[in-house]
């Protein structure tokens, strides 16, 4: 590992006191000369206390959801290498310097712990099944896409950091993270690592269908904005299509008898032709304008130097 890189792990937490020490214990002792921070969203319970006593550099953020606090750390902290996980030990510090060293060795911008969860406790049978299709939808959605979305187990170049907006609030934030790198066309990574069960005491801030539907509707939002011809012309096809099957027996019936019996529903055909063909042009607008948007990013992306390996 390159001595010279500034390296921060950064440990968004909410109610872990019965996690957060050892957690920190296990980075301190996996990457020495790394600087620890842990962010508090709003614990209740002695998270910042126990942070605070283990060593840890610790600050707040007030508004609520995982999102929120990633925002807030990629805006807060600055270095070369930063190195994201939970602070509720399900993750293994151990992991943490291979992960490091691919990045920098690779000069790589992200790389993903991917979970092993060898431990029936550790990772919920719903959430197996989630992951999975939403790992699927995303590749059929963006032609890429990770092995595990999800994982919260990340590290990352400091040009993916301070290039990446966070626009999410809660814990879609990892599926907007894999979509800016997919999009961007980051040389990215991934590295199988254990995931545990989480100790006694800690419980899982996760809800499976509320957030499952808020990471749904991010895929659907981050589709249309980086899609949006193929988002707004399949619109305008299945109007197109539905105006042509409405269509078939008037002109069946005009054919026969010269008249068109129906109004309403030549007019309704008439109107779903028009909005068919403004929707693909909105599509074809809007993607001028993304890949300007994309170009901006692009650039302000490079704007910042990849880690170096060591000579």
């Amino acid at each position: 590992m390159n001595d010279s890189l500034r390296i921060a792990v950064l440990l968004p937490c909410y109610n872990e006191e019965a996690a957060i020490s050892e957690t920190i214990a296990g980075f301190r002792s996996a990457i020495p000369d790394a600087t620890i921070y842990v962010y508090d969203n709003n614990s209740r319970d002695r998270t910042v206390e126990l942070a605070r006593a283990a060593g840890a550099i610790v600050r707040t953020e007030r508004q609520q959801g995982k999102g929120n606090v990633v925002r807030r750390m990629f805006a807060d902290v600055d270095a070369d290498i930063y190195v994201m996980a939970d602070g509720d030990l399900t993750y293994d510090p151990k992991a943490a310097p291979d992960m490091v060293r691919i990045l920098v060795d690779d000069e790589l911008d992200m790389v993903v712990g991917t979970r092993l969860h060898e431990v029936a406790d550790a990772y919920r049978g719903g959430h197996v099944i989630g992951n999975r299709l939403f790992t699927g939808l995303l590749a059929g959605l963006f032609g890429r896409s990770f092995t595990d979305i999800f994982s919260g187990y990340r590290v990352f170049s400091r040009r993916f950091v301070k290039s990446f907006p966070v626009l999410s609030a809660g814990f879609e934030i990892e599926t907007e993270m894999s979509v800016h790198a997919l999009e961007l066309r980051m040389p990215v990574g991934e590295v199988e690592t254990a995931y545990g069960a989480r100790p006694e005491g800690s419980a899982s801030k996760l809800s499976t269908y509320r957030d499952g539907w808020r990471i749904l509707k991010t895929i659907g939002t981050l589709y249309r904005v980086e899609r949006p011809v193929l988002f707004y012309g399949g619109l305008g096809a299945l109007l197109l299509v539905a105006a042509v099957i409405l269509a078939v027996p008037l002109v069946l019936t005009y054919l026969d008898t010269g008249l068109v019996p129906r109004f309403p529903t030549a007019i309704l055909v008439t109107g779903m032709v028009v909005i068919a063909v403004l929707s693909f042009f909105a599509g074809l607008i809007l993607d001028t304008v993304t890949r300007g948007r994309r170009e901006l990013r692009r650039l302000f992306y490079l704007s910042y130097q990849a880690p170096q390996p060591k000579p």
